[in-house]
């Protein structure tokens, strides 16, 4: 198994998903877009994740390595790449898989909580999951689901937080992967977006939130572990 890695910004790292790698003795590389950096070739890997950024899917103006990576993560998942996509990795997927992204009526920014489908939880993928998982989000766009795509969850503001695509895509809105560094990288970099409105925490709240990493680190490695599989949910 060999992990690749899209990074869209110099604080929104990898964080737990590269201790998994460790753990469980994966080779894993990264492409650091906002240097821009090469893409590799889709032989190159068998797992691609697909991170998170400040940055909107409609930024290809602005972004010129962005549509470049539009056509990459569409030619790996025509390929049948084992692909994830976090936070606006998931909104990289929905755009791909023809599906509108756009801005939300709420930004959700803080640990709250996402609920599982019940057909979500009858599934060997998800059902170690329990029903509600207070989770990190940081977002202020959403998705429609792609065509074909399995509904996952959603929270009490946001009905698409996350779908499966086939049995290779998988798109998560919010992040399972951070650690109290990436969280405290993140606060420190996007400050200005901690305005007083629903749905978005201060820095103490999503601070003392942090207690959750643990739970949400453990989530995402039994998580990889069986997306990474052979085969693991026919959605489509």
């Amino acid at each position: 198994m060999r992990l690749h890695v899209l990074q869209h910004a110099p604080f929104e790292n990898p964080g737990a998903i590269l201790d998994w790698a460790y753990n469980a003795k994966i080779h894993a590389q990264s492409t650091h877009l906002y240097k821009n950096e090469s893409l590799p070739a889709l032989h190159d890997f068998d797992l691609l994740i697909v991170m998170g950024g400040p940055m909107s899917v409609h930024d290809d103006e602005r972004i010129p390595w962005l549509r470049p990576e539009k056509k990459f993560i569409e030619q790996a998942i025509k390929a049948g790449v084992k692909v994830v996509g976090i936070c606006l990795g998931a909104q990289l997927l929905a755009d791909v898989l023809g599906a509108r992204v756009y801005p939300h009526t709420f930004k959700e920014i803080g640990w709250f909580p996402i609920e599982w489908s019940a057909e979500t939880l009858t599934q060997p993928l998800f059902d170690y999951m329990p029903r509600r998982l207070d989770v990190f989000h940081w977002h202020g766009d959403t998705f429609d689901l792609p065509r074909g795509a399995l509904h996952l969850a959603k929270s009490g503001v946001c009905e698409n937080q996350a779908f499966l695509y086939g049995d290779t895509v998988l798109a998560l809105q919010f992040h399972l992967e951070v650690k109290q560094d990436n969280v405290i990288a993140m606060l420190d970099h996007c400050a200005d977006d901690l305005v007083n409105m629903p749905y978005i925490q201060t820095r103490e709240e999503i601070l003392a939130g942090t207690r959750h990493c643990t739970t949400v680190n453990e989530k995402i490695f039994k998580l990889l572990d069986a997306f990474a599989q052979p085969a693991s949910l026919n959605a489509a």
